[in-house]
């Protein structure tokens, strides 16, 4: 009995180590995809009594998920720590779309057009993409065309000031003022804010400076958008973005793009489930990137 006593002592004080592992359900937006290094860097949402929101890189041990991830998308996933390196196990993509009746309708709608219409699908821009040129007329009475921001990173999303729903067209416009704030030693130079107004007969004049003037918009980083309604249809086209008149007011779905230095399309996130600080890694990201 000694001997057995002793020989478990010793197994268990100069035996090798059990790891301890730590494991949470986690959630993020996708900021980087590495599928030779078997990478994934996420900005992901706090952990109550584990972790603040922040960016993380993880070790992918099963690399069969990572091909289909694209940037700005939402994933969820264990979290897995063993000795300070980790882990992200059991990955399952999605979409930053809420579930709110408006969105969903139109969203469902969006889908059915495509369904229907072939053609709207091929004019969709996908990631990697060129975006195709524009020009819109901005709150300073300026015509802005994408293809003079080129060298720039572009954050841009949609809205219309009547939009009654602060967690929509409002949202997305203050996730902006957010990103301006945070690089705003940047804005200008490597970075422009675009917000299109899907409701030109409104959204126009006096109306559009002070709807510009609510987010305090510096027209030289921050253009609201506004032209024939044909051309932002086009637009918003390009992006998979839908919107209709109903009883005065607007359905549509939520769309909040970036565009890299080159006029690609770097991610398009669909939905406003995602927070300013996570938009603001993305861009971070997308501005990073080696030219």
């Amino acid at each position: 009995m000694k001997i057995a006593a002793i020989l478990l002592s010793v197994a268990l004080l100069g035996g090798p180590r059990v790891l301890a592992l730590e494991e949470h359900p986690a959630k993020g937006i996708v900021l980087k995809v590495d599928v030779a290094q078997r990478s994934l860097v996420v900005s992901c949402d706090a952990i109550p009594g584990y972790m603040d929101a922040m960016e993380m890189p993880f070790v992918v041990p099963d690399s069969k998920a990572l091909p289909a991830l694209k940037p700005g998308e939402t994933v969820r996933f264990t979290m897995v720590e063993r000795e300070k390196v980790f882990y992200a196990e059991n990955i399952q993509a999605g979409t930053a779309a809420n579930f709110e009746p408006e969105p969903v309708e139109a969203g469902e709608l969006s889908a059915l057009h495509r369904v229907m219409d072939p053609s709207v699908v091929a004019k969709i821009v996908t990631v990697g993409q060129q975006v195709p040129d524009f020009a819109l007329t901005d709150q300073a009475q300026a015509q802005i065309h994408l293809s003079q921001l080129e060298g720039k990173v572009v954050a841009l999303t949609f809205g219309y000031s009547r939009c009654p729903n602060p967690n929509y067209c409002f949202r997305l416009s203050n996730n902006l003022s957010t990103v301006e704030r945070r690089f705003h030693d940047r804005a200008g130079r490597d970075l422009v804010l675009l917000t299109i107004m899907i409701d030109p007969d409104h959204d126009q004049g006096a109306t559009l400076t002070r709807y510009a003037g609510v987010f305090k918009a510096n027209p030289e980083v921050w253009h609201f958008l506004t032209g024939p309604l044909p051309q932002i249809r086009q637009v918003a086209g390009m992006f998979g973005m839908n919107f209709w008149s109903e009883e005065s007011l607007l359905t549509h779905t939520l769309h909040t793009v970036v565009i890299d230095r080159q006029g690609r399309l770097a991610t398009n996130i669909e939905g406003n489930q995602f927070t300013a600080k996570q938009l603001g890694d993305l861009v971070q990201t997308v501005m990073d990137r080696p030219q």
